[in-house]
């Protein structure tokens, strides 16, 4: 399909939010105050964008490139992952003077989401040099 780039945008980023606001729905049942939710989605992302980043150079052909690249990065990702949540509940817990718990939940997810970009582009780096 030839659409417009922001089409492509808008469409990964319905996909993404509705897939965050699922995966919201299937946590909304644990006993924690820990915004596992976005944890999860967060890391899950972080991932997903480190595979997907290695996987789009070294099988896209470069017209697709740059469709890919707009469709899962920046839209499906970008609708999926909840850096703008993550920023509220840390602020919410220091306004609670929820101390320790903000700083642990900032330093857990940044360590978390680095760790799984990583991790990403080292597994899809290995599946790569397999084939």
């Amino acid at each position: 399909m030839n659409l417009p780039l922001w089409l492509w945008v808008a469409l990964g980023s319905a996909f993404g939010g509705v897939s965050r606001f699922v995966l919201g729905r299937a946590f909304a049942a644990l006993p924690t105050t820990w915004p596992v939710s976005t944890m999860t989605a967060n890391v899950v992302g972080s991932f997903l964008i480190g595979a997907l980043s290695v996987w789009i150079e070294a099988r896209a052909d470069e017209p697709a490139r740059g469709v890919l690249r707009a469709f899962l990065l920046t839209g499906v990702l970008g609708g999926f992952t909840t850096y703008s949540a993550f920023a509220l509940e840390t602020a919410l817990f220091a306004e609670a003077s929820q101390w320790l718990r903000a700083a642990g939940y900032v330093l857990v997810t940044v360590a978390a989401c680095l760790l799984a970009v990583g991790a990403g582009r080292a597994v899809l780096n290995a599946m790569i040099a397999e084939t």
